[in-house]
This record gives structure tokens, C-alpha cells and sequence, in this order.
């Protein structure tokens, strides 16, 4: 496959993955602002720092008033990051390899995007907000149907499929850290009400709170939760779950074209690190330290998978 081609299959689904999520940080933020009081904006300053524009935000705007943060997160042109320009970049991908699509995988994403500017149009009201995000949630699960259903098991699902679970990973390790390291007024809340009822927002936000209770019961709580999300392999979102099914599709990548790469084995470390760790490991070393260096580290990951299957070469 030519490099530019599997580079436009990982970007188009890490741009759906990355404009779903950002729906879900969203969703986080608004749910947690609930329990909050109306006079802190730090959920919203958080949103605008876990999503990596903060920059952007402070060029156009003073403060981190809620409807301001959701409109430049969702819909504002001058966020390459906002979900209407992901979208958009997600179909012009799909565009340029369009070739390689199934036509239900191609008419799923043009869709998508019409969709979703349809939703974006207008400025989103405070009570439309949870309608608008499971519109954009709902067209990426029919991208996701469309490729599974569809797409031959061949190196193109395996790019496709190695974009969308960097980027998950990144977005759920953003998510645990917003509330761990950011959201938390003082440690006095550690195991509070409060805490206990903001670490379950994080669970629906990862549309993971059914499933936690399967196992878990009602017993809420941040060791267990944490513990979930990063090394529980059964849960489709966990740090774990994604570094699994990196390195399969990598290992497919390296049985079809018979050679080994750099990006194989930055995977392999980084899966291993996850693996041989516990929970009390983690918390013990420090949330937020272990989630940084993760996010440092599936980065590195995903540029050294562009560098050695020549996206733009």
C-alpha cells in the first residue's frame, strides 16, 4: 500500500475517534459542572487544556465561560481542533482514499459530516447540548458498524483500526487526568460525595458506567475506576484494551509485509508497561505522572508508526 494511502486511512479514523471523544470530554465537563459550584470555571479550563488549545482559546478569548469553551470546542472555524473541523478533515481523508473504502464505510462518513454540520449550524442552547453530542457519538459508532461489517482484514483495516485506538487511548488517559489532577477542589473531597459522584460522571462519559457496575456493583470509587480505565482488558476504552488491539494490528502489518519496524516495538514496551503493572503500582508512583508519561509515550508510538510506514513519503 502506498504510504500516503495508509497515512489517509489512520488520519480519517483518528479524526473520527478524536471528534467523538472530544464530545465525550465535553459531556464530562457539563455533567461535572453539576456538581459544582456555578462560580468555578476550572472543569472549563480543563476541557480547553485536555483538548490542546488553550493557545487558541485565549486569542479569542478572557475567561472560561461555559457556553463560550462548548461553542469553541464544538463548532468554532477558527479551531482546527473543534468537532465540525474534525469531521471535516475526516472526510476529506476519506475522500482521498476513497478507493480503498467499501461504499458503506464511504457513505457512513459523508454522512457523518453532513450530519454533523447540520447539528453545528447555530450556536448550541444549554439544554440542546447532550442531543447535539450523542449525534456526533452516534454517526462515529455507524463509521465504526460500516468498517467492521464490511472492510476485508487486510493492511487497510489494520491502519484504520491502529489510528482509531492511539487515539482513543490519548483521549481516555485526557479524561482520567482532567479529573484527577485538575477537577478535584482540594484533597479534603478525596472520597467524598463529590469525588465519588464526579469520578462516575467520567464513567458515563466513557459510556462505561453499566459496564463498571457489572463487575463493581455500586461500590464508586476512584482506585476502582482508575483501575478500569487504564488495565481492565475487557473494557473497550481502557489504556489496556487499546495497546492490545495496537499491537495485533501492528503484528497483522508485520506478517503481510514480512518486516519489523521501530513502531513494533515502541507498541510492545509501552503495552508491557501496562500489563505489568497494578493499580496500587500506579497510585503509587502518581496518577498523574503515570497518565503524562502515557500520553508522551502513545505519541511517540503514532509518529514513529508515520515515520516508518512513510505517510508522506
Amino acid at each position: 500500500m502506498l504510504g500516503k494511502t495508509a497515512g489517509g486511512l489512520f488520519w480519517m479514523f483518528r479524526y473520527l475517534e478524536r471528534a467523538e471523544n472530544t464530545t465525550r470530554l465535553i459531556d464530562a465537563g457539563f455533567r461535572i459542572a453539576l456538581t459544582r459550584p456555578r462560580s468555578e470555571n476550572d472543569e472549563w479550563s480543563s476541557m480547553i487544556a485536555a483538548a490542546g488549545v488553550t493557545t487558541g482559546y485565549l486569542e479569542k478569548h478572557d475567561d472560561y465561560d461555559a457556553m463560550r469553551v462548548i461553542d469553541f470546542l464544538l463548532r468554532d472555524p477558527s479551531n482546527p481542533s473543534s468537532v465540525l473541523s474534525i469531521m471535516e478533515s475526516a472526510r476529506n481523508n476519506a475522500k482521498m482514499v476513497r478507493t480503498a473504502l467499501t461504499r458503506e464505510v464511504w457513505e457512513a462518513t459523508n454522512e457523518a459530516w453532513m450530519g454533523t454540520k447540520d447539528a453545528l449550524a447555530r450556536p448550541i442552547k444549554h439544554r440542546n447540548l447532550i442531543e447535539v453530542l450523542g449525534i456526533t457519538r452516534q454517526h462515529a459508532a455507524l463509521v465504526r458498524a460500516a468498517l467492521h461489517g464490511t472492510m476485508l482484514r487486510n493492511d487497510i483495516y489494520d491502519f484504520s483500526r491502529i489510528g482509531t485506538f492511539l487515539e482513543r487511548a490519548d483521549n481516555t488517559a485526557r479524561i482520567l487526568d482532567v479529573k484527577y489532577y485538575v477537577l478535584l477542589p482540594s484533597i479534603s473531597h478525596v472520597g467524598s460525595a463529590l469525588d465519588n459522584i464526579q469520578w462516575e460522571m467520567i464513567l458515563r462519559s466513557v459510556s462505561a458506567q453499566r459496564s463498571y457496575r457489572w463487575l463493581n456493583g455500586s461500590d464508586i470509587n476512584a482506585r476502582g475506576i482508575a483501575d478500569f480505565l487504564i488495565l481492565d482488558g475487557r473494557m473497550p476504552r481502557s489504556l489496556a484494551f487499546c495497546y492490545t488491539k495496537i499491537i495485533d494490528n501492528l503484528g497483522y502489518l508485520e506478517k503481510d509485509y514480512k518486516d519489523r519496524h521501530d513502531c513494533h516495538d515502541q507498541a510492545q514496551k509501552l503495552s508491557a508497561k501496562l500489563h505489568g503493572k497494578s493499580i496500587d503500582q500506579i497510585l503509587d508512583y502518581g496518577l498523574h505522572e503515570f497518565i503524562s508519561a502515557f500520553v508522551q509515550e502513545n505519541t511517540a508510538v503514532a509518529q514513529q508508526v508515520e515515520s516508518d510506514y512513510r505517510f508522506y513519503g
